[in-house]
């Protein structure tokens, strides 16, 4: 029998079960992290793991379609699968940059489609995981009223229906007039208790933290590590998708940074059982009006400041204070790591640059995609790299983004790529005039 716990990632020992309502150490306040049982998971052997979570790509065998709960034993190998919520996340698709690659000269460009999940986004991933505890944990005789997040739009969309299908109230926080009308529509239409606040989402976390400190009331923030412990198989899934070859580089953007470990706890983990023996170098790419973690980074980590967080067109990474800093960090440190910032006409531009390739990215890719941009320019990453960018939601949760950039209406962003409506009269004569303006011979 596989087993996990918690286990303070500031490295002063302290154990807890995954079933104790705790978020951070009570020694030292520092964040939990899932510790597995190691030596356990290497009796079996690398080949043996790759084959197995090869065979479970395709079943439908319950819980083991889901892209985490194929790795379960990897994830959270002591929840019953009774207790499991799975709305077959994960497994999704890698898209071949190609036109978008030779326009930059990277031909080997990949994006991680994390937005073809149920909700939308790459949040699905941890809160399978999450819920699922939760579930476990009430038929185990625990009082849990409700599970309750402070979100950008993202997770809430994830938290409510996840905890709808579970049959578990989900409380939800959401700065008011910061996110786009179709992520404050999910949570409400999955029936969840949905609350703007007069704040931003740094405004929001403060309060739900106060709120959840009711141990009848379960934080589902990405500083819950069990978040983190399904996000991490996207790295899984990469190396997996490549017949378990490492790329070179990954691109990730970044807000809050839970994902940010995320991705390297999938890589490290690999790497310790004996499935690759090398790690990719990861960027994380911040909005230039949210970049606290940029901005460590040009002082070398040693100094930190909160910032306080500008309205940016990325609004999901609209934070100033994230609360995975310490996690991020350690990461970066470990995969000789990259951060970069992008201003609102680059994130805007860049979208709209992979979208005439044939993608339709969200802002947040936008702002990975405006980094890798930048990097290529500079000669860091070379034309030969294997590149893999993770777009974490779909564009459709974003239209308006879309509509104004093409509308030109966006501020303080001048449309570069714009391709404006036509509007004609229902004439022959003006259809043929318009294509023969716009679409140049070959």
């Amino acid at each position: 029998m596989y087993s996990s716990w918690l286990t303070c990632n500031r490295g002063c020992g302290r154990r807890y079960s995954l079933y104790d309502v705790v978020y951070r150490c009570e020694d030292c306040g520092g964040l939990l992290d899932v510790e597995h049982d190691v030596q356990a998971l290497r009796n079996k052997s690398a080949q043996s793991w790759k084959s197995l979570f090869d065979s479970r790509v395709r079943t439908t065998d319950w819980p083991y379609a889901s892209g985490v709960w194929g790795k379960k034993e990897w994830v959270c190998p002591q929840v019953s699968p009774d207790h499991i919520v799975s709305l077959n996340e994960g497994n999704t698709n890698l898209f071949w940059a190609e036109r978008l690659g030779d326009e930059i000269g990277v031909t080997d460009l990949w994006v991680k489609l994390c937005g073809n999940s149920h909700t939308g986004s790459f949040k699905d991933l941890g809160m399978t995981v999450l819920v699922s505890v939760v579930r476990q944990m009430i038929a185990d005789g625990r009082e849990i009223r409700a599970i309750a997040c402070a979100s950008t739009g993202d997770t809430s969309a994830a938290l409510s229906a996840y905890a709808a299908a579970a049959g578990i109230p989900a409380v939800i926080l959401l700065p008011k007039g910061k996110i786009s009308t179709a992520q404050m529509t999910q949570p409400i239409a999955n029936g969840a208790l949905v609350m703007a606040l007069d704040a931003d989402f740094d405004g929001c976390m403060r309060v739900v933290q106060q709120v959840t400190k009711d141990p009848t009331i379960y934080l589902a923030n990405s500083m819950n590590s069990l978040r983190i412990e399904g996000q991490k198989t996207v790295g899984i899934e990469i190396v997996q998708q490549f017949d378990w070859e490492v790329p070179d580089w990954v691109v990730i953007p970044a807000g809050n940074l839970g994902n940010v470990s995320a991705l390297g706890r999938g890589f490290l983990m690999m790497r310790e059982l004996g499935l690759i023996d090398r790690l990719p170098r990861i960027v994380c790419a911040q909005a230039a009006n949210a970049n606290p973690l940029y901005l460590s980074y040009k002082t070398g980590f040693e100094q930190y400041h909160p910032v306080e967080a500008k309205k940016t067109l990325a609004s999901a990474i609209q934070i100033g204070d994230p609360v995975s800093f310490e996690r991020a960090v350690k990461t970066l440190r470990t995969f000789d790591g990259v951060v970069e910032q992008a201003t609102e006409q680059e994130l805007a531009d860049a979208a709209a640059r992979a979208d005439r390739t044939g993608m339709y990215t969200c802002p947040h890719t936008g702002v990975a995609l405006a980094a890798l941009f930048k990097l290529v320019k500079r000669g860091q990453i070379q034309p030969s790299d294997r590149v893999i960018v993770i777009s974490t939601a779909h564009g459709l949760k974003f239209t308006g983004f879309k509509a104004g950039y093409h509308e030109g209406t966006l501020e303080k962003v001048s449309s570069v790529y714009r391709n404006p409506l036509i509007e004609l009269p229902a004439a022959y004569d003006a259809v043929s005039r318009a294509i023969d303006s716009e679409i140049q011979s070959s």
